[in-house]
């Protein structure tokens, strides 16, 4: 059974913290400060206002960027760029929101709304990954 969005837990990368590696998570996660690698998450990915996320790739059930994002985004659901912010990489989802005054460079492809919610990111390739999201 799916926990609802109140019984999830929210990991929170300060402003004043510097990542640099690989991250995995399984609920939420919240980026403030500067990260650079890649994301695999199962949960959403917010990349707040003033942040910035230099990313290999990004997988995530759902992304929503304030700030800045220099990489690809793979979403199961949805991506949202909000009000000001940057993109820079080509995005993949099933729903997309791009707010006005958003600086996007790269390419969208959408996918099949009916995706199943249950894939899981951290255990296939970007290929299997990839050839599920097509159906």
């Amino acid at each position: 059974m799916a926990r609802n969005k109140r019984d999830r837990n929210l990991t929170i990368l300060g402003k004043e913290t510097i990542f640099s590696g690989h991250l995995k998570f399984s609920d939420d996660l919240k980026i403030e400060g500067r990260f650079a690698g890649s994301i695999d998450g199962q949960g959403t990915l917010t990349v707040a206002k003033k942040a910035l996320c230099q990313a290999d790739y990004i997988r995530a059930f759902s992304v929503l960027v304030q700030g800045e994002v220099a990489g690809n985004i793979t979403a199961i659901d949805k991506v949202e760029l909000a009000k000001e912010s940057k993109m820079h990489g080509n995005i993949t989802a099933s729903k997309l929101k791009i707010a006005d005054e958003v600086e996007f460079e790269g390419s969208v492809k959408m996918i099949k709304d009916s995706v199943p919610t249950h894939i899981d990111l951290f255990s296939q390739t970007s290929d299997e990954l990839k050839a599920q999201l097509r159906r």
